[in-house]
């Protein structure tokens, strides 16, 4: 039985994927815990502020890319070096382009970004933002070569050298401590890395795709156009969120409570956008699965995230006790409502995952952007209203509200080749096949 989950491309991609999004949240959990145990709260609100927003300027450049290369990298057989790189390089200029302005107005973002002001932290923190948006996009690239084993060997190393490091550093290095103990196995990750999927994995996908027709630079840019806007609203609506918290309340003690319990439910969340990856992957290599893949990552979704979401919802208060008496009573509450929030997130990242597989990136814009407007414009009413757990609040309505949207297309997805056989051609081409 084992064997043949591991057969199925889908299956194996989206376990690994669903097993590294497990690795590293224990590790996270046990980073964050040590961070909470062994840094004053003032410095862990300064430095999980600074982390959202290298989270965000990177991932401007870094996700938007995200989606070509796990959607083109399967069929862009001798092509796929050049994909590859060519995504490095212009995220990597892009990175540095986004990141002065911020730095320029850094004075507007409120205190727990004042540190960032002066020329030399300046200058580290725009390499930060370059060698995590390079960081970010390997992880696409080797699901794409569907390899995404590496992924979980890859972040489960980079996990246990981080806290490593992290523990070595809070008696001589505590201010400067969480920063490097990011940045550093990060910088040395990225040539490894590479090193494998240039120098291995590139050559063996390009071999084997040899007879597929390399998608054209209009067709990707296409993609990209409709996709780009799409990525940007889902990188706001992740990772520009505890910046606005961050914003929003001065006390960067509750940044800091905020922050944690943010991070543990975004593990959860990783369940359903790494199976919509998968699905994505499976889909481009071959269209006419697409309706079986999409039921079949459906019940894995299933019986991986609801069991999690209920202990994490269940068990939220004991779990965020573990950082400390603050983040239990002000992060609990806000763990409670995001671990209910990931389910209805599941069901729109699945269906996101098909329309990216068919190229329909112009609805996904359209979801993503609704979701960004609810879930932005609803955090800084009820952040500024009731704190941590008004941001909290205002990630449940947004998710849920947006979920049931799209139940009608994530039907039509998951029954498209169930067709009456009486259905006429004409009609089978239709809407009611390919989704809304």
């Amino acid at each position: 039985m084992v064997r043949q989950q591991l057969a199925d491309p889908l299956s194996r991609n989206g376990y690994a994927l669903v097993a590294n999004s497990g690795v590293t949240g224990v590790f996270g959990l046990v980073y964050w815990v040590l961070v909470a145990r062994l840094y004053p709260t003032g410095v862990v609100g300064r430095a999980s502020a600074a982390y959202a927003a290298m989270n965000l300027l990177a991932g401007f450049t870094a996700l938007n890319f995200n989606g070509v290369l796990t959607r083109f990298i399967p069929q862009s057989g001798s092509n796929t070096k050049r994909l590859v790189t060519q995504a490095y390089v212009v995220s990597a200029l892009a990175s540095v382009v986004v990141a002065i302005p911020f730095l320029l107005t850094i004075h507007r973002w409120g205190p727990s970004y004042a540190e960032l002001g002066s020329p030399i932290t300046g200058m580290f923190f725009i390499g930060c933002v370059v060698v995590w948006a390079v960081f970010t996009l390997q992880d696409s690239v080797l699901v794409g070569l569907r390899n995404a084993v590496w992924v979980l060997f890859e972040n489960g190393l980079f996990g246990v050298v981080k806290i490593v490091l992290l523990v070595l550093f809070a008696a001589s290095l505590t201010h400067l401590g969480i920063y490097l103990s990011w940045m550093l196995p990060a910088l040395v990750a990225v040539p490894l890395v590479n090193a494998l999927i240039y120098g291995r994995l590139v050559p063996r996908h390009a071999e084997a795709t040899l007879d597929c027709v390399p998608p054209s630079n209009r067709q990707m840019g296409r993609f990209l156009a409709g996709d780009y806007s799409g990525s940007a609203f889902l990188l706001a609506t992740t990772n520009l969120v505890p910046v606005l918290v961050a914003v929003r309340i001065a006390d960067v003690r509750l940044t800091a409570y905020f922050y944690m319990a943010w991070l543990v439910g975004g593990v959860l969340d990783l369940v359903g956008v790494n199976m919509s990856m998968s699905l994505t992957v499976e889909g481009a290599f071959d269209a006419s699965t697409l309706a079986v893949n999409c039921r079949k990552a459906l019940r894995k979704i299933a019986v991986i995230l609801l069991p999690c979401a209920a202990f994490v919802g269940l068990f939220a208060h004991v779990g965020m006790t573990l950082f400390g008496p603050g983040y239990a009573e002000y992060g609990a509450p806000v763990l409670e409502l995001l671990a209910v929030a990931t389910l209805p997130r599941a069901m729109t990242e699945l269906y996101l995952g098909v329309l990216r597989a068919q190229s329909r990136t112009s609805l996904v814009a359209i979801i993503q952007g609704t979701r960004c407007v609810l879930m932005l414009g609803l955090t800084v009413f009820l952040a500024g209203a009731m704190g941590p757990v008004g941001a909290g609040l205002a990630a449940l309505i947004s998710q849920g509200s947006v979920a049931l949207l799209i139940i009608p297309g994530l039907w039509r997805a998951l029954t498209a080749d169930r067709a009456p056989a009486t259905v006429p051609a004409a009609e089978a081409t239709g809407p009611g096949v390919t989704g809304p």
